[in-house]
């Protein structure tokens, strides 16, 4: 993304993870990314967040894990908050031999998926957020147990929300299932094309009707939905990082006219193509 910073973060070789503390913040940080994992845990504030393609509003408190090289900021509509709590943590957080562990499986599969930046509902939040506050002040041993206790208890967390589409990290497996894996994999390949359920269908063997009913029962989505979903990702993108029209966005992103594209991208986004663009360029200009 253009005019978005690097950020370089205070994580050392000999460190698991950081707490950055920032009581009365002002969100007057750039749009901006960094290699490491991030949990920003936000108390008393009500504005917009951007993760990736995603432009979401939260109110009063929002937590998000983000992924590495996810660009991502907040605004506020007071002014600020009365308190972020911001953990960031390397991607080698632990060796693989103990991911691989069944106690451990949760959290590798959460942050794999924080890859699209996930959102926590308020139920998790309350859970965790004396936690995360009690690290502000926690060191040594126990403050990584304490940080360990914190991902065990998001990641199993029934209600995380991922907040971008595929596109933002379509080489990640959401799926268990291998003739799920097959669909997503076509249909991100071929997004742009016309894409008929008869050629899905025949793909994996399995009627048309079939089809529809198995990938719905799997991803809780119809097929329709999930292509438009991917689809809009791409437009998103394509909003943010170039020049081009929205109707050259629209045909480049498999639309078959501008009215169908403009009304399921309000559908997804809650805002107009072109309101996405100015939206996402105001935040840039403005810091």
């Amino acid at each position: 993304m253009k005019n978005t910073i690097r950020e370089i973060t205070p994580l050392t070789e000999k460190d698991f993870f950081v707490v950055l503390y920032h009581p009365d913040a002002k969100f007057d940080y750039p749009t901006h990314y960094h290699p490491e994992y991030e949990i920003n845990y936000v108390e008393h504030a009500t504005g917009t967040r951007i993760i990736g393609e995603s432009v979401s509003n939260y109110n009063d408190v929002d937590m998000v894990m983000v992924g590495p090289d996810i660009y991502h900021s907040w605004q506020s509509e007071t002014g600020g908050a009365e308190l972020v709590v911001t953990i960031q943590f390397q991607k080698e957080l632990l060796p693989a031999n103990f991911q691989n562990k069944n106690l451990f499986i949760p959290i590798r599969e959460m942050l794999e998926r924080s890859h699209r930046g996930i959102e926590f509902s308020k139920d998790t939040i309350a859970l965790v957020a004396p936690r995360i506050k009690s690290l502000i002040h926690a060191n040594g041993f126990i403050s990584f147990v304490e940080f360990l206790t914190i991902l065990h208890e998001m990641s199993i967390s029934t209600d995380q929300k991922v907040l971008c589409s595929q596109t933002f990290s379509p080489e990640m497996d959401m799926y268990k299932s291998r003739r799920i894996r097959l669909v997503c994999s076509y249909i991100n390949k071929k997004f742009q094309e016309k894409i008929m359920i008869n050629d899905l269908a025949e793909l994996i063997g399995m009627t048309s009707s079939s089809f529809c009913h198995f990938f719905k029962k799997r991803t809780g989505k119809s097929f329709v939905d999930y292509l438009n979903e991917v689809r809009i990702g791409h437009a998103s993108v394509q909003l943010i990082e170039t020049t081009k029209t929205i109707s050259e966005v629209c045909y480049n992103c498999g639309f078959n006219n501008v009215s169908n594209f403009n009304r399921i991208f309000r559908a997804k986004k809650g805002l107009t193509p072109s309101e996405f663009r100015k939206f996402n360029q105001r935040q840039i200009m403005k810091f």
